[in-house]
Order: C-alpha cells, then sequence, then structure tokens
C-alpha cells in the first residue's frame, strides 16, 4: 500500500491542536540522558526512488532460479489480479471480524473462502483458518483425540507417505498432551502402506497423505474403512490444486474421511521464501464444536436481509479457556482473502487445468530425468505433481553443483528419510515449460558425466 506522510502544515496543525510547539516534547517523559543524538550505524535517508532501487538490488542477489523442489510448497502461477485486488486498502487491512455489523465484507469473503474449500473437500464446514499445513495436522491430531471419546490410547497412525515435516511439527505440539505418532508399515516398491495390515490396538485415528510426501497416490478408500473398522477416525492431508482431479476427502472410502487439512499456499499464495502460508481445515457436521479456528455462518437480520456472522469461535480469547479447542490467535486472514480471489477467478475448471498441466510436466521431467544412466524411479506405480528418484551419487553433491547452474533441482530425502538413501523428490509445475525441462535434464547429465561417475 502507498505510503502518504503528513505535510508540514497537517503537523503543525495537528501539534497546535493539543497544545504541543514540536514532536519533541510528545516524548519528553523521556530522561534526556536516555536520548542519544545520532545513529552512527544507521545512513542517511534515502528518496522513494533510491530505497527502491536499493530493494531491487538486494533482491537480485537471489536470482532468478528455476525450481523444481515441491516438497509441500509449490511454484504456481499467480495471475497479477490476486494480490492487486487483495493488497486494496479495503482487503489489506480488514481482517478482524469480530464486530458484526462493521465487518459484513471481511465475514463475506470468509465465508466465500470456507464455502470454497468444503467444496473441494466434499466435507460439511470448514474453519478460517490454521497457521500453515503442518500445524493443521497437529490440531486434526488434538481435534481427533476430543472428538473420538471412545478410543484412549492417544495413538495417532500415520501411512507412510505422510509429510515428515508435519510428523515433527505434530509431535512438538501434540505430544506433550500423551499423544503419540506412530508410522504405518511402508511397501518398498509402492511407496505406500503394504497390503497386510495388523490390527491395531485402540488408535485415535488415522492419518492419510494423498497425494504422499513422494508424490504416490495412496489406496484411499480401503486405508479409510480399515481405520473405520477398528474405531479410528480418518485424518486426510491433501494439496487442495490435486483436489480438482482426484477423489475428495469426504468421498473416501464407504464413509469418507472425517476431518481434511493441508497448506493452502498452492491457492495464489507466493512461495516467499517460506511464509506466510495458510493451513485449511474441513470436517464432518457432528464433530464441528471441535474444530480449532473461526467458523462464519450466513443469517438474516431483522429486516430479513441477508448478512454474515460469527458462527463458532471456540479459541480461548472469547471463551473459558478450559473449554477452547486451540490458541490459534489469528486466522491468516490475508492468505485466505488471496486464496478466495485465487479460486474465485479460475474456477474448478481453472484449477483442474493446473493440476493437468502440472501432472504432465512432472512425467515429462520424470521420463527424460530416467533416461539418464544412473537416475531411476525410487517407487513404482502412479504419481501426481511430484516423484522420488534414486541417484547412484550422493544427492547433496548433485543439488549443489545444480545451484551453480541456476537450478533448484529438488528436495534431498536424506535428511528426513535416510533410508531410502540417495533419494531425490523433484516437482515440475504448470510453470515449467519444455525448455525449463530440457535445461534441468542436460545440467543433470552433464553433472553426472562430469563428476567421474561415467567412463569416459
Amino acid at each position: 500500500m502507498p505510503f502518504i506522510p503528513h505535510t508540514e502544515d497537517d503537523t503543525r496543525e495537528m501539534l497546535a491542536a493539543i497544545g504541543a510547539s514540536s514532536l519533541d516534547e510528545l516524548f519528553d517523559e523521556i530522561p534526556k540522558e536516555l536520548l542519544i543524538e545520532t545513529l552512527d550505524g544507521v545512513p542517511d535517508a534515502l528518496t522513494e526512488m533510491e530505497i527502491t532501487r536499493l530493494m531491487h538490488r538486494r533482491a537480485a542477489r537471489d536470482g532468478n532460479p528455476l525450481c523444481f523442489i515441491g516438497a509441500g510448497a509449490y511454484e504456481h502461477h499467480i495471475p497479477t489480479a490476486v494480490w492487486d485486488i487483495a493488497t486494496r486498502g479495503e482487503y489489506y487491512s480488514a481482517y478482524t471480524p469480530y464486530q458484526a455489523e462493521a465487518s459484513q465484507g471481511t465475514l463475506q469473503t470468509i465465508y466465500e473462502y470456507q464455502t470454497m474449500i468444503t467444496e473441494l473437500t466434499r466435507l460439511d464446514v470448514s474453519n478460517a483458518s490454521l497457521y500453515d499445513g503442518a500445524s493443521g495436522l497437529a490440531e486434526a491430531a488434538l481435534m481427533a483425540v476430543r472428538s473420538n471419546r471412545k478410543a484412549t490410547s492417544g495413538r495417532i497412525l500415520l501411512a507412510p507417505g505422510v509429510n515428515p515435516i508435519y510428523e515433527q511439527v505434530a509431535i512438538t505440539i501434540a505430544s506433550s498432551q500423551n499423544i503419540s505418532f506412530e508410522r504405518l508399515p511402508m511397501d518398498g516398491a509402492t511407496g505406500n502402506a503394504v497390503n497386510a495390515l495388523a490390527d491395531p490396538e485402540g488408535p485415535v485415528a488415522v492419518v492419510i497423505q494423498q497425494p504422499s510426501f513422494f508424490g504416490t497416490l495412496e489406496d484411499v478408500d480401503r486405508l479409510t474403512n480399515w481405520a473405520h473398522a477398528h474405531g479410528a477416525l480418518v485424518i486426510a492431508v491433501v494439496n487442495p490444486i490435486s483436489l480438482a482431479l482426484f477423489k475428495a476427502p469426504g468421498d473416501w472410502g464407504e464413509e469418507g474421511a472425517d476431518i481434511a487439512c493441508g497448506e493452502g499456499q498452492p491457492l495464489g499464495v507466493p512461495l516467499s521464501s517460506g511464509g506466510p502460508y495458510f493451513g485449511f481445515m474441513t470436517c464432518k457436521q457432528k464433530y464441528v464444536r471441535q474444530m480449532p479456528g473461526r467458523i462464519v455462518g450466513r443469517t438474516t437480520d431483522l429486516d430479513d436481509k441477508p448478512g454474515f456472522a460469527l458462527t463458532l469461535q471456540a479459541r480461548e480469547q472469547h471463551i473459558r479457556r478450559s473449554k477452547a479447542t486451540s490458541n490459534i490467535c489469528t486466522n491468516q486472514g490475508l492468505m485466505v482473502t488471496a486464496a478466495t480471489i485465487y479460486m474465485s477467478l479460475l474456477g474448478f475448471e481453472g484449477l483442474r487445468q493446473i493440476a493437468c498441466r502440472s501432472q504432465q510436466n512432472t512425467a515429462r521431467l520424470v521420463g527424460k530425468l530416467t533416461a539418464i544412466d544412473g537416475v531411476e524411479r525410487l517407487f513404482s506405480g502412479p504419481h501426481f505433481h511430484e516423484t522420488a528418484l534414486r541417484l547412484d551419487v550422493p544427492v547433496a553433491s548433485v543439488l549443489d553443483a545444480l545451484a551453480e547452474r541456476d537450478i533448484l533441482g529438488g528436495f534431498d530425502l536424506g535428511a528426513s528419510c535416510p533410508n531410502l538413501g540417495n533419494a531425490l523428490l523433484v516437482c515440475a509445475t504448470e510453470t515449467k515449460t519444455e525448455a525449463d525441462i530440457d535445461a534441468y535434464v542436460t545440467a543433470l547429465d552433464n553433472i553426472l558425466t562430469e563428476g567421474g561417475r561415467r567412463s569416459a
């Protein structure tokens, strides 16, 4: 937003109105020995033009590399209109919906967002919203414990493809409340849960990520029915873009998932060096009173005109702390606003086209990369949007060499999944062209050759 400073005449008039002779007089309660005359470490002030040039130079230090990373944060094209609208004054700062009569625009925006998210996930109710996808999973686990009181074990079972970073965040947030997180066994060929799952002992919930962290597609119907058969709730972790192609969580198995959550960043939020992002959450109607965050509802006033209000807000700042379902104190309103505008502009068909184009580009990238000697797919079976590859050399050194060529070549799975060996997760969204893909393939081929892996 543009900053419009007061003129000197404005300042004089305001000081005269309050009976002060100068700005310094407003701070005369500060002891003089605490005041400093100069800021030696601060350069002289710059003009708007000069500061703009400086910031462009600083931003240019990051370069403009081709990004093939993925792993939970994705580079999608964002129409210019999204943030041109979101940064207008009436949207940019109007995020607090507490006073309904003065916040109808904000409340309607959140209501429209909730409606779109429930349509994508095919569940009954959406909140608005959570910090990010990782804390969303932690909140979903806590919600499941409150909702599934028949299960007292505190055990949350994670499918093999659940994002390991999400697992770490969930453990940090929820483990202090006697909740444990355990992984289901993985089929080494597919990267998904094994077919013959043992009978669990009273799990509270089963978490299924679709597509998985490795880009594989889990048999969600089988796992959902298995979880429900053993008295567990099902928590779905989903990529919202993928829901334009794949079965929604509300349609998994015979009864559907009970809670769905995920990262909203793909919906019009730039990568931004890691944030701010926002998490989304939806659930079945019968669990709504255990859902964290805010819920906006549509109603009518005394004149029968439509209006919007906070329907449920089970947060500690509104009710007794002992009855609060979350201590989340923000709805990430600006990010949610951008996502609402993004989904409104693209519509379901637009999201579907993005999902299809991303899938096609990833398939093209993986096909060309695996044609290189020493590069192969880590898991068999269908995948979406990103794929895990196995290299015959250490991944870290390859990524460093690619970075020197202005290519961010993927996510090194070694730290989070060391049992996978030299594993690399690659992703290509709709933003990648044939030339981008060929540039990556050529660079990787040259790096492996120059590294002496092959004989001349």
